[in-house]
């Protein structure tokens, strides 16, 4: 099955999350990239597939949730460096091609990566890093990279897409970046969906 769409629930408690997730499972063939703790004390499922699979199984996880569900995302045709970050399975090159970095950062992990989607369709930037674990309080974060002009313009639609999500937390340009950021910006992240791309 293609990965062209990608889906996440966020849910209130561990319990309605696994349920959540035996009826997404049970209702279509997606393949669930993870299914955890974040805190604070939230379950997060996510998971891809084709687009009809992935609609059919988000729409079985919601209803299993009810009450519980927080947050949700369907990405029908996901960019495909989104998969890519979240396994932290990037590659950016040397620092000297690195003219200019944006950091999006979102109060909530669904709107933050819908902010990002838009982001990387929008503006000609790459994305070097993404990260979504429980050490965020709920929280996620992207960097991108590129020319300063096109990381601003990135920055400047993740930045109204996440303020009308009410959920921007802060963006952030970092022109010229010094090389000793750069092994803290592309290290492996603590949270992970698997090693293979």
């Amino acid at each position: 099955m293609a990965d062209e769409a990608l889906a996440l629930l966020e849910l209130d408690a561990v319990a309605s999350g696994l349920r959540a997730l035996d009826a997404m499972v049970k209702r279509a063939p997606v393949r669930v990239l993870e299914a955890n703790l974040v805190e604070p004390g939230r379950f997060l499922v996510l998971f891809c597939g084709g687009v009809a699979e992935v609609e059919e199984a988000r729409a079985a996880g919601v209803e299993a949730a009810g009450p519980a569900l927080l947050h949700q995302l369907l990405l029908p045709l996901a960019h495909p460096s989104l998969l890519a970050g979240l396994r932290g399975a990037l590659k950016v090159g040397s620092e000297a091609e690195l003219d200019c970095l944006g950091v999006i950062e979102g109060a909530a992990i669904a709107p933050t990566l819908a902010a990002l989607d838009r982001a990387l369709k929008d503006a000609e930037v790459h994305l070097c890093g993404l990260r979504v674990h429980g050490g965020l309080g709920g929280r996620a974060y992207a960097v991108v990279h590129g020319a300063q002009h096109d990381v601003e313009a990135a920055l400047e639609v993740a930045e109204a897409a996440l303020r009308a999500a009410g959920a921007l937390h802060r963006v952030e340009r970092i022109p010229r970046p010094h090389p000793e950021l750069l092994p803290f910006l592309l290290r492996r992240p603590p949270f992970s969906v698997g090693s293979e791309v």
